[in-house]
């Protein structure tokens, strides 16, 4: 086994070479499995056209593993085209787009355009139910109903630390999230409705903030839409024992929002000691902080 696994690095591999790695790709014992992976990854992204047709395998470790290998080209062409989003855009950068750029790092394969639809129809629905000349309330509470109650979006407090919670595509599949990307969620139906809602990042916890020439109303996503003034915020903070600086309060704009989605995961993969996630995220960070 040991001998088989000795090919000679080439510019490009032979059809024996490629048959024979194949082969071992569905070897049982999972040093030898690692050693014929990172050989096939060794010769880059052309490697994704002689893997390809194998996906449809009968062989079903053959099926997983190739697919496995073709998902990591995937996510590093998703890793350079969310770097290079992060250091061309500045504070302003389109958030729904960041989005899905970071979830495809983790998800190459998802179908944006079926997520942006999905999304579209939550806010076709709504525009249908909401009496845009009511007060700010009644229209929150019409956008509340359907997300909270009909569709069940809810905070994820059983798996807080999932590091799911914080990729869009699995909040709008599991219906679930953490305060920030449920607040994403509301935040993008609320902009196609043309209404103001913006994200307050408080400390430990995030928030939406609904503000017109009438009314200032916080909306707690993670919490089912519970409704809160700005004296339960600031009594949030007194009793977190959290400063109670200016920008407390203040709308995060959508480039600091991305940065503590990313850094929210980079905590998450580093308690889970994912070494290479971590390092993933990390230049996350850094390209965003720039």
């Amino acid at each position: 086994m040991n001998a088989a696994l000795s090919i000679v690095p080439s510019e490009q591999l032979s059809e024996k070479q490629r048959v024979a790695l194949l082969k071992l790709l569905t070897d049982e014992d999972s040093s030898v499995y690692g050693a014929v992976r990172e050989r096939i990854i060794s010769q880059g992204p052309s490697a994704v056209t002689w893997l390809r047709p194998h996906k449809l395998s009968s062989e079903p470790v053959l099926r997983r593993r190739v697919l496995e290998v073709i998902q990591h080209f995937g996510k590093q062409a998703a890793d350079t085209r969310f770097l290079s989003f992060c250091l061309k855009h500045g504070e302003e950068l389109d958030l729904e787009a960041a989005a899905w750029l970071l979830a495809q790092t983790q998800y190459p394969d998802i179908n944006i355009e079926g997520y942006r639809a999905l999304l579209d129809d939550f806010a076709s629905e709504l525009r249908d139910r909401v009496d845009f000349t009511a007060d700010s309330k009644e229209i929150l509470s019409t956008i509340n109903d359907y997300l909270f109650q009909e569709l069940a979006f809810s905070g994820n407090e059983k798996n807080y630390y999932d590091a799911e919670n914080s990729y869009l595509n699995r909040v709008l599949d599991r219906r679930t999230g953490n305060p920030i990307n449920l607040c994403l969620l509301y935040i993008l139906v609320a902009r196609r409705l043309r209404l103001p809602v913006t994200g307050i990042g408080l400390p430990g916890h995030f928030i939406c903030r609904h503000q017109s020439t009438a009314a200032e109303i916080y909306v707690d996503a993670f919490s089912g839409g519970k409704f809160l003034t700005k004296a339960d915020c600031v009594q949030y903070l007194v009793h977190g024992n959290y400063s109670l600086r200016d920008d407390c309060l203040a709308a995060v704009s959508p480039r600091r929002m991305l940065l503590r989605i990313c850094g929210n995961l980079h905590q998450i993969y580093l308690q889970q000691e994912r070494a290479e996630e971590s390092t993933r995220l990390q230049r996350y960070l850094v390209a965003l902080a720039r």
